[in-house]
C-alpha cells in the first residue's frame, strides 16, 4: 500500500491524495489550489493521469476538497465519485458557482460585430459539472461498502460540513489487513446545526488535517453573547446595520439557526434579517433535504419551534433588484451575504454603500485570507478602495471565531488521541500553514505519536 500527498501539502488548499493498493488506485478528495499564483492554471495539470484512477472518494463539499473533479473527468477520469449524500448536492451547486466564478474573470470587450474574451480560460464548464455529477455513488454514514474484495470504505461523521465524513479504508493486502483513515476536515463541538465529530476506529494509519495546529478559539464567552451585545449595540440602541459577510455554505445556515433561537427565546426585540445570497437559499433547501445529518439540537428546535432556517423577520432575497432595495432600508437591520472575504458576490454592494456609515458594523465570523478585502478592513486600513473608488472607513469592524468550522488545536488533539499511540503507526499531517504543522507534530510527538509533514509529491509505503 502507497500513500502519495498531491495536495494540501504545508499548505491549506488544493486536498489531493493518492492511494494505491497492488494495481488499484483511488483518489481521496480533489479540491482546487488556491495557493498558486492564477489557480485556473495551477490546476490544469494532474501529477498523474486521470485515466489510471480507478476511484475518487469525497469527504466533503468545500471547493478545496471538491473544486477540481470537472477537470479531472475532462482528463480522463472514468469511475465513481463515492460521498455521502448531502456532500452530493453542496458539491453540485458549489462546482456550478465555480464555473460563474471562472466566467467572471473572463473580461467580454466588443471589437466590431464580434466579442472575444480576455483573462484566463474557465477549467470547465456547466456541461462539465453535469457529466462529474453523473458519477456520484452516496453512501450512509458508519456504512460498509465494498469497494473490491480486498477493500472496504467506512464514512465517520466529523461535523464541519453537512455531510462531511472522514473516509476508513479497510485494506487487506497480501493476507495482512491494514486500516487507514483520512479525516477530510474536523469540525468542532456544540455547533449550530451541524453533528460532532464522532470517534473513528482504531487504524493503522492516519492522515490528518491540521488547520488550527498550535491555535484554540476563544472561550472567554458564547456566541449568543457575542451577537446578542452586537446586535444590541448596532440596531437596537442605535438605529444602525449590521453586515455579516459569511459563507454560503455551512456557515450561513449555522449562524441563521442561532439568531433564530435568540429571537424565538425574545433575548433581543425583532429586528429585520435580510439573507442576500441566491447561493445560501439553495444551500438552505439542501440542508432541510437532509434533515436527518443535523444535530440534535436542530432536529429538537425543528419539532418544538418549526423551520430551523425560517422566522418571522427573516427574508431571503431572490433578485438583484431585491438585493438593492435592501440599499434603501431605513430601519435598523442585519444582512448576512456571501461571500466571507468580500472578494465578489452581493456583500460588495452592502459594504460599498455602507463602510462609510458611523452607524454600521461590519462582523465577520470567518477567516479572510492575506491580501482580500476583507482582510484589510480586519487590519484596520482607514481607506478601502472599491469599484475605482477610495472609500473611507468609518463603520466599525468586529470579528469573532466562534463560528470557524474548523477544530482547533486541542480538537485535533482530541480527533488523534482516540488511536492508541502503540497500534497508530503514524500520522500524516496535512491542510495547514507550516506554523500549523509544526506545533501540532510538535504536540503529538510529546503524547507518543509518530507523526509526519509530507512534501508534496513523496510517496510513503505503508
Amino acid at each position: 500500500m502507497k500513500l502519495t500527498i498531491w495536495g494540501a501539502a504545508q499548505q491549506v488548499t488544493g486536498s489531493m491524495h493518492l492511494l494505491q493498493i497492488n494495481n488499484y488506485k483511488i483518489l481521496i478528495d480533489c479540491g482546487l489550489d488556491y495557493e498558486k499564483g492564477t489557480y485556473q492554471e495551477a490546476n490544469l495539470i494532474f501529477p498523474f493521469n486521470p485515466a489510471d484512477i480507478d476511484l475518487v472518494i469525497l469527504t466533503h463539499a468545500h471547493i478545496d476538497h471538491s473544486g477540481n473533479l470537472p477537470t479531472l473527468v475532462r482528463a480522463g477520469y472514468e469511475g465513481q465519485i463515492l460521498c455521502t449524500g448531502p456532500t452530493a448536492d453542496l458539491t453540485e451547486i458549489l462546482l456550478m458557482d465555480s464555473v460563474n466564478i471562472f466566467l467572471g474573470k473572463q473580461k467580454r470587450r466588443p471589437k466590431g460585430r464580434k466579442r472575444f474574451s480576455s483573462g484566463p480560460q474557465p477549467l470547465y464548464l456547466q456541461k462539465h459539472v453535469m457529466e462529474t455529477m453523473d458519477r456520484f455513488v452516496t453512501i450512509g454514514f458508519h456504512k460498509s461498502f465494498k469497494i473490491t474484495g480486498d477493500i472496504e470504505l467506512t464514512f465517520v461523521p466529523v461535523g464541519h460540513l453537512l455531510g462531511a465524513a472522514a473516509a476508513v479504508l479497510t485494506v487487506n493486502e497480501n493476507g495482512v489487513t491494514k486500516k487507514i483513515a483520512f479525516t477530510g476536515d474536523i469540525g468542532r463541538k456544540n455547533y449550530p446545526v451541524l453533528v460532532n465529530p464522532d470517534t473513528l476506529p482504531q487504524v493503522d494509519y492516519l492522515v490528518c488535517e491540521s488547520t488550527y495546529g498550535g491555535r484554540l478559539h476563544s472561550k472567554d464567552t458564547s456566541l449568543d453573547d457575542v451577537l446578542i451585545k452586537t446586535i444590541e449595540d448596532t440596531c437596537i440602541k442605535n438605529p444602525g446595520r449590521l453586515i455579516i459577510p459569511a459563507f454560503s455554505i455551512g456557515r450561513t445556515q449555522s449562524l441563521i439557526f442561532k439568531l433564530n433561537q435568540i429571537f424565538s427565546k425574545k433575548l433581543l426585540p425583532p429586528v429585520e434579517v435580510f439573507v442576500d445570497s441566491p447561493l445560501a437559499n439553495h444551500a438552505t433547501d439542501i440542508y432541510r433535504k437532509h434533515h436527518q445529518y443535523v444535530n440534535e439540537e436542530a432536529k429538537s428546535f425543528y419539532q418544538l419551534k418549526g423551520d430551523e432556517f425560517e422566522f418571522e423577520n427573516l427574508t431571503y432575497l431572490q433578485t438583484q433588484k431585491e438585493s438593492m432595495a435592501v440599499t434603501n432600508y431605513l430601519d435598523p437591520c442585519i444582512i448576512i451575504s456571501s461571500a466571507g472575504m468580500l472578494e465578489g458576490g452581493r456583500i460588495q454592494d452592502h459594504i460599498y454603500y455602507n463602510v462609510q456609515n458611523y452607524y454600521c458594523t461590519i462582523l465577520f465570523i470567518g477567516y479572510c485570507a492575506k491580501g482580500t478585502l476583507g482582510d484589510r478592513l480586519l487590519r484596520g486600513d482607514p481607506i478601502i478602495r472599491l469599484r475605482n473608488r477610495d472609500l473611507m472607513v468609518y463603520a466599525k469592524i468586529a470579528k469573532t471565531d466562534l463560528l470557524s468550522g474548523h477544530g482547533d488545536h486541542e480538537d485535533l488533539m482530541d480527533m488523534v488521541k482516540q488511536q492508541s499511540p502503540n497500534l497508530l503507526k503514524r500520522v500524516f499531517l496535512v491542510h495547514g500553514e507550516i506554523n500549523s504543522l509544526t506545533a501540532f507534530k510538535t504536540a503529538l510527538e510529546e503524547n507518543g505519536y509518530q507523526a509526519e509533514i509530507p512534501q508534496r509529491g513523496l510517496s510513503y509505503e505503508l
